[in-house]
């Protein structure tokens, strides 16, 4: 904040304060003092308003209030730049408040944290944590139900681009991942484009109403330039995070015109990485909420 800025806002915030108790005051000892059945001739469906003195008990809340705003202009920040007697900051009280939740939480946090993903499946509490991190970070991508939603899986199908175990999991989450589907058109252009995209939706099960010519020049494009990521049966890649294309489950949509946008553009989703942000305990946490999605608690 500059100089100027600081004092406008104390020039402007002293005249308001000033301005207020004027009138207040003002106003105060224009009333009449006693109380009379004179009317100010205001009238509204037959009620009349009474021209009387305002309660002193009400006059003095009104001071009160004024004494109130000045002491806490001088106690906390609200004038420019000036930080208060206390030195009181919305980062600092964070900062407190993040402190206190750790001193609280830290040893169960660090409990879970050392506890296999395995064994978190039968303890309710610490997937309810679990789910609140999830809640509180993950939702905005993946949705409160972790249905997912355009370009952003479904945690909920048990398909994944890089494994679903605990472990695959737990890295994704402390890591991240960085999707990388290459733009084709120039390589292909718009004719091969088109073949490849529809012999993709074949091998998912979709009709594409394709002629038999074109998906088999779509099968020899996929042959020749897709199977180093997707696998010669297209049951695609963990290792680099290239989806099965067999399975109907499609992260940007399944129609002819959205699989030839993907194969022609090309995708390269982010997963950010999560270590820095909640610490590898809540990430263990996080990682037995979403692996619980998919299994079933063991049977003790």
């Amino acid at each position: 904040m500059s100089t100027f800025w600081h004092w406008w806002i104390v020039l402007l915030t002293i005249a308001c304060l000033a301005l207020v108790t004027w009138i207040l005051f003002a106003t105060r000892h224009a009333q009449r003092k006693d109380i009379t059945e004179e009317t100010t001739g205001h009238d509204h469906d037959g009620i009349e308003e009474y021209d009387n003195p305002l309660p002193h008990w009400w006059f003095l809340l009104f001071v009160i209030t004024l004494v109130f705003t000045a002491g806490y202009l001088i106690l906390y920040p609200g004038m420019g730049y000036w930080a208060g007697v206390f030195g009181w900051t919305s980062t600092g009280e964070l900062e407190r408040t993040e402190l206190k939740h750790e001193r609280r939480y830290a040893p169960e946090f660090a409990r879970y944290g050392a506890t296999p993903v395995e064994e978190l499946l039968n303890n309710p509490r610490a997937l309810k944590m679990g789910q609140r991190i999830y809640l509180n970070n993950c939702a905005v991508c993946h949705g409160t139900d972790a249905g997912g939603s355009f370009g952003f899986p479904s945690l909920l199908d048990d398909n994944w681009l890089y494994g679903g175990t605990p472990e695959a999991i737990k890295t994704t989450l402390l890591y991240g991942r960085k999707g990388a589907m290459p733009a084709w058109e120039a390589i292909l252009g718009e004719q091969g484009v088109r073949q490849v995209a529809s012999y993709t939706r074949e091998l998912s099960g979709i009709d594409s109403g394709a002629n038999p010519n074109d998906l088999a020049a779509g099968k020899t494009i996929f042959q020749n330039n897709c199977t180093v990521c997707h696998g010669a049966d297209g049951k695609g890649n963990l290792t680099l995070g290239a989806p099965n294309l067999t399975n109907n489950i499609w992260l940007y949509g399944s129609t002819q015109a959205r699989v030839e946008y993907t194969i022609r553009r090309g995708r390269n989703g982010v997963m950010p990485p999560w270590k820095d942000i909640l610490g590898e305990d809540k990430v263990h946490l996080v990682t037995a909420y979403v692996y619980s999605l998919t299994h079933k608690e063991p049977e003790g």
